[in-house]
């Protein structure tokens, strides 16, 4: 249901948090959930991480999992841990598992530092694999259990192909890999956190939105959706985003209230930046349309939409942000969002952001920022449930 005021705001009792947590999230992505609680300074243990982009593991253990260095490997054989690899399906592309013959040619130390981050970072890996049992759910008068599913919105956004998410054989398909887990379940989470685009409740995808919400209801769940975006809740970029919590038994919640916004992109720049963020003149012909300009007084504001030049009021260009392509307009040239900007602009402080940016080359920082979920955003969730 959405979070208007009904009549279950009456009936039931907000539900809050008095126990410890341990947050179970599938497509982990590197955590942004885990970050949001430890920003919070909530009790917590990042229980299990379900996540099979080898790139995105090797962020979840850089960032959560640092001090394990421990070598889960030293058993075993390399043509065992690469077994292991294939039999997990792990994958470099974030579509498509690795093949038997991709993993063959992974060099010995490739293949153990997978099969450790994997080990350290407490990872189910390919969901299609998980079973309920999996999720290792006991003592619930002891522990409240938050399990967050950010299922694959490629086939639900704009930008993807219109599947949508009723074919399990799709990467929003994967969504019915959750249904399937916790039916399985024999003590369920507590609390669910869903996070996907606002399409999954399009006129398309309607229909299955509300079959997921019906799925959950029958297992004893109450749900709470909303579309939220990261300009009311802090963080200058039109980032918006609909979240569903569903909370096991008859209790209520309302999601945050916005808060006026304070920083603008000009905070989150860096002050010093290298050359090869810059644009050549042939790139910035591809990207920005002749004579389209905007005035100072918009610069202020925040990232938004599209791409396009921009200038003050006597037009000396200064600071603007193309959210499709990720370019900023500086001191009259153009560059690139830097990947330290990148994760800012996603909620993340520069000592994690280092943390993550340890094993990754731009490419990949660049498309984990994009597949996350902006930390304030998740903070001011959190928040009304503790």
């Amino acid at each position: 249901m959405n979070s208007q005021s009904n009549i279950f705001d009456y009936l039931y009792p907000t539900f809050k948090i008095n126990k410890p947590i341990r947050l179970i999230t599938l497509f982990s992505g590197y955590d942004s959930q885990a970050l949001a609680l430890k920003y919070l300074g909530v009790d917590f243990e990042l229980y299990k991480t379900c996540e099979w982009a080898t790139k995105s593991i090797q962020a979840l253990k850089d960032l959560h999992f640092e001090n394990d260095n421990t070598d889960y490997s030293r058993e075993l054989t390399i043509e065992e841990v690469k077994s292991f690899l294939f039999k997990k399906g792990i994958s470099t592309n974030y579509n498509d598992p690795m093949t038997e013959q991709q993993i063959n040619r992974l060099n010995e130390n490739q293949a153990r530092t997978i099969y450790n981050n994997i080990k350290a970072t407490r990872n189910l890996v390919n969901i299609q694999q998980v079973k309920g049992d999996d999720l290792c759910i006991k003592d619930t008068d002891k522990f409240t259990y938050l399990l967050t599913y950010s299922f694959p919105c490629q086939d639900l956004s704009l930008a993807g192909k219109g599947k949508g998410m009723s074919d399990t054989t799709t990467r929003s398909g994967m969504l019915w890999e959750v249904e399937r887990i916790l039916t399985e379940c024999k003590e369920k989470p507590q609390i669910l956190l869903m996070e996907n685009v606002p399409q999954v409740h399009s006129q398309d995808n309607i229909e299955d939105f509300n079959k997921w919400q019906y799925s959950l209801e029958k297992m004893g769940y109450k749900n709470y959706w909303q579309d939220l975006i990261a300009t009311d809740y802090g963080i200058p970029q039109t980032r918006n985003r609909c979240f569903m919590i569903s909370i096991l038994g008859d209790y209520n919640y309302k999601f945050p209230k916005p808060v006026p916004l304070k920083l603008k992109l000009k905070d989150m720049l860096e002050d010093n930046v290298d050359e090869k963020y810059y644009l050549s003149n042939k790139q910035i012909e591809n990207i920005i349309p002749y004579g389209s300009y905007f005035t100072w007084k918009d610069l202020q504001g925040n990232i938004n939409t599209q791409c396009c030049r921009a200038a003050d009021e006597n037009r000396n260009a200064l600071t603007v942000a193309c959210a499709n392509t990720g370019n900023v307009l500086t001191n009259h040239r153009i560059r690139k969002i830097t990947c330290k900007e990148a994760f800012r602009l996603m909620g993340v402080k520069d000592e994690d952001y280092k943390k993550i940016a340890k094993n990754q080359s731009d490419s990949s920082l660049y498309h984990l920022a994009g597949d996350s979920i902006v930390v304030n955003v998740l903070m001011a969730i959190f928040k009304e449930l503790i």
